[in-house]
C-alpha cells in the first residue's frame, strides 16, 4: 500500500541526514495523502530505515498500516494537518544552528536576502510546549505565519509545506540562513532588512526565480 509515498517518504528522510539536519533517529518527515499520513517509525536509526518502515495512519492517529510505532511527534503532525488546510508534508528536525535560536528562545531575524527571498518575514518562536501530544501543533499555529516554518521553544524546527519537495527546501534553507545569523549576531547587533525590501525579495523569488 502507497509503496511509491513510502519511497518518496524514505528519501526524505535521507535528505535530512545528507544535510546534516538530522542525527541518528531524531527528526521526522510526514506526507498527507487524502485524510490519511504517512510517517516514519519511532526511535528507528537512519542508517537502517527502509521504505517498508512507514508508518500509514489516519488523521485521528489509528494506525492502517504498518508493523512499528509511529513517531512521538504523530500527534503533532496529525493536528497540523487537520488545521491547515493546504499541508501536505510537514518536517520535525533539531537542526544546530535553527535550534540555537530555539534554546536561546529568540526568533531568526531577517537579516540577508536568501532568507528574505525563501521565507519573506521573521521566523517566529513558540511558546514552549511538551513533547508527545497536539500541544506543540496548537503553539505552532498561533505563530505561524506565511513561511509555514516556526522554531519550537527549547526544542527545535517545524516545518510545513505543500509538498515534500517545498518542506525539504524550508528546511535546508532555514539551517542555511540561521548559521549565517548566528555567526553574524556573534560579533556584534545586524540590523535586520527594511520590511518593504524583504517583501519585494520574497514576491520576487517566488514570482520569477528557478524553471
Amino acid at each position: 500500500m502507497y509503496e511509491k509515498e513510502k519511497q518518496l517518504l524514505y528519501e526524505a528522510h535521507l535528505t535530512l541526514e545528507k544535510y546534516g539536519l538530522v542525527a541518528y533517529t531524531s527528526g521526522n518527515v510526514s506526507l498527507r495523502i487524502d485524510d490519511k499520513v504517512l510517517i516514519k517509525p519511532s526511535g528507528v536509526p537512519y542508517s537502517s530505515l527502509k521504505p517498508s518502515d512507514m508508518v500509514l495512519v489516519d488523521l485521528g492517529g489509528k494506525i492502517l498500516d504498518g508493523n512499528m510505532k509511529p513517531s512521538v511527534d504523530t500527534a503533532t503532525h496529525l493536528y497540523l494537518y487537520r488545521n491547515i488546510e493546504w499541508a501536505k508534508s510537514i518536517i520535525h528536525t533539531h537542526s544546530t544552528f535553527a535550534t540555537v535560536f530555539a534554546v536561546r528562545e529568540k526568533p531568526l531575524p531577517v537579516l540577508c536576502t536568501a532568507h528574505a527571498d525563501v521565507f519573506g518575514e521573521e521566523i517566529p518562536i513558540t511558546e514552549y510546549a511538551p513533547v508527545g501530544s497536539e500541544a506543540i501543533g496548537k503553539a505552532v499555529l498561533k505563530v505561524m505565519g506565511k513561511s509555514g516554518t516556526v522554531l519550537l521553544r527549547k526544542h527545535g524546527v517545524i516545518v510545513v509545506g505543500t509538498s515534500i519537495e517545498d518542506a525539504l527546501k524550508k528546511a535546508i534553507f532555514l539551517e542555511e540562513v540561521a548559521k549565517m545569523s548566528y555567526f553574524a549576531l556573534a560579533k556584534q547587533q545586524v540590523t535586520p532588512l527594511d520590511i518593504d525590501e524583504i517583501n519585494k525579495l520574497h514576491q520576487q523569488y517566488h514570482t520569477k526565480y528557478g524553471q
